[in-house]
């Protein structure tokens, strides 16, 4: 069995490598530091099982085990933590196993033999059932089987095109798999609604201008692009601008 260690802290990983020995020499053993790293270690890897931390810098386990449910295979994950606070309910709650650090040999032993793969519905709920909510920094962009980790915060504009959204990222656009609505209420606050069809990063908007006919449109910051604001949603856009000090 392949196993990857997802971990900050390199003591952390060092003790699970050396239970993980202790119940198996036959193991390999493969290791991250954060999810970020993790899912791009996956990509060359492809692991059969993931132990992985939940509170890390850059990603954390919650956002990479979203990410990883996606895949096809999907690898079996089971959560580490130092912290037994409201996330625990939420993983029984949905049949996803978790280890309380110091981790124990025989619970992990345990835990080894009635992993269970994280479905992607499973791990929507997890999510949903986190108080303080679990807002992603990255979102992952598919291309000619290709996965490419997309940071939100360097997003210009979300645009549903079909059945994908178009996302407006360095200069290029890409391919998202996700409804318009879910990005729009999973980033309320980040993201402006100004089209059926459009949203825009707020962070990344330059300008409202009035074109011809009477119709306006939003110019995006360092970029020579103009996107569309519906008249049913201008005057809320006018209002973000105006709070922003740039009306």
């Amino acid at each position: 069995m392949k196993i990857l260690i997802v971990d900050d802290e390199e003591l952390a990983r060092a003790r699970l490598r050396d239970l993980l020995r202790e119940i198996d020499q036959d193991f390999q053993i493969i290791q991250a530091e954060n999810g970020k790293a993790a899912l791009e270690v996956i990509g060359r890897e492809v692991p059969d099982l993931v132990l992985m931390d939940i509170r890390m810098p850059v990603m954390d386990g919650l956002e990479a085990a979203y990410h990883l449910s996606t895949m096809q295979p999907a690898p079996t994950v089971i959560f580490t933590t130092a912290y037994q606070d409201h996330a625990l309910a939420a993983f029984e709650a949905n049949a996803v196993d978790y280890l309380l650090k110091p981790i124990r040999r025989d619970r992990l032993q345990k835990s080894l033999e009635r992993a269970r793969i994280i479905t992607h519905t499973r791990m929507e709920k997890i999510l949903e059932q986190e108080p303080h909510g679990n807002v992603r920094s990255f979102l992952v962009s598919t291309n000619a089987g290709r996965k490419e980790l997309v940071p939100v915060v360097e997003i210009a504009f979300f645009k549903a095109d079909g059945k994908y959204v178009v996302a407006g990222w360095r200069g290029r656009e890409i391919l998202i798999d996700e409804p318009l609505k879910s990005l729009e209420t999973e980033f309320a606050g980040r993201f402006l609604r100004i089209h059926r069809n459009a949203l825009v990063a707020v962070d990344h908007i330059e300008s409202l201008l009035r074109e011809t006919a009477g119709s306006c449109s939003l110019k995006i910051r360092g970029k020579d692009i103009l996107l569309a604001v519906s008249r049913r949603h201008l005057m809320h856009v006018r209002r973000t601008i105006r709070d922003l000090g740039q009306g």
